[in-house]
């Protein structure tokens, strides 16, 4: 056992204010645990309520960052505090910065199968739904980019610059 186990195994699980685990270790800027002592990029806090257009912006902000897994973290305070109708929509967004998370990682089998089931989820909401344009999200061009991305990934099986590859939550760039 390392010295680092047997700290944690002597002190116990890492756990937050209100006793759930929790993992203290430090994160990279794509949430990859660093060594306790290594310094890491903020932790998005979870459990956060904001307005759908709130959580779009906030999202839309750490994609530009090139910090899709904290985006991810966005839209899955959305998926679970938002009206049940629209808890497809939001899983199949956290799904897809999941999916830009792994293929920025490196991860071409994680990232390409996260990405084309998060379109996947997000086309059959727009489809039940009728919306094409919630909160201003484009779903048509969402979903061709995680599509393309996913093509890309699988076809070169190497990592992607996540602030490159950032999607338009809300159209195309200027």
């Amino acid at each position: 056992m390392s010295d680092a186990s047997e700290a944690r195994a002597r002190r116990g699980r890492d756990r937050d204010t209100e006793g759930r685990a929790r993992n203290a270790r430090p994160r990279d800027g794509l949430g990859r645990p660093l060594p306790y002592d290594a310094q890491g990029v903020a932790r998005q806090p979870e459990g956060v309520l904001r307005t759908p257009d709130d959580s779009v912006a906030e999202a839309q902000a750490l994609l530009d960052a090139g910090k899709p897994f904290h985006a991810h973290e966005v839209f899955e305070d959305a998926w679970k505090s938002g009206p049940e109708g629209e808890r497809p929509l939001w899983r199949g967004l956290a799904q897809l910065a999941v999916g830009l998370t792994h293929a920025a990682r490196g991860n071409a089998t994680g990232g390409t199968r996260l990405l084309r089931r998060g379109a996947t989820a997000v086309e059959d909401w727009a489809a039940q739904s009728g919306q094409s344009r919630p909160y201003g999200i484009s779903l048509a061009e969402l979903i061709s980019w995680a599509r393309e991305l996913a093509a890309v990934v699988e076809r070169d099986a190497t990592k992607v610059d996540a602030r490159e590859w950032a999607p338009r939550l809300c159209g195309r760039r200027p």
